[in-house]
């Protein structure tokens, strides 16, 4: 097992999201929900414009905890709460900044809290990881 320290952070990551990416992400999941792809429906729905999908954003989120585990170990739960939309601009798209910080060492494994931010704002509230070490 690796040795870690509360606080000690273990992975950070930054992705950029464009157009492009929500259209490839909604053909692999199948959510083809147009609030992901046209400003118009969006916008028809209340919303300021199109927004990332929410598990694509989760997803963002924990790849970065994935490659730092590596074959040490597993994730054995992870969750999030949704606090803030991802809006991809048509142009300058949208960039997702991740923070990976060991919150409790246990034994045989941690819990990882996550800061997603865009926009200088936290999107997902709550973003635990609970890793298992092998």
């Amino acid at each position: 097992m690796t040795e870690l320290t509360v606080g000690d952070v273990v992975a950070e990551r930054t992705t950029h999201l464009t157009r492009d990416s929500l259209v490839r992400y909604a053909g692999a999941s199948g959510d083809f929900n147009p609030i992901h792809y046209r400003d118009d429906i969006a916008r028809s729905v209340g919303l300021p414009g199109v927004l990332a999908h929410g598990m694509l954003t989760m997803g963002l989120a924990v790849q970065p905890v994935v490659d730092w585990l590596g074959d040490r170990g597993w994730v054995r739960d992870y969750q999030v709460r949704f606090t803030r939309p991802v809006l991809v601009d048509p142009i300058d798209g949208a960039t997702v900044t991740v923070v990976a910080k060991v919150g409790a060492v246990e034994d045989g494994g941690a819990r990882i809290d996550l800061t997603v931010t865009f926009a200088d704002q936290t999107v997902l509230g709550k973003a635990q990881v609970l890793v298992a070490f092998a």
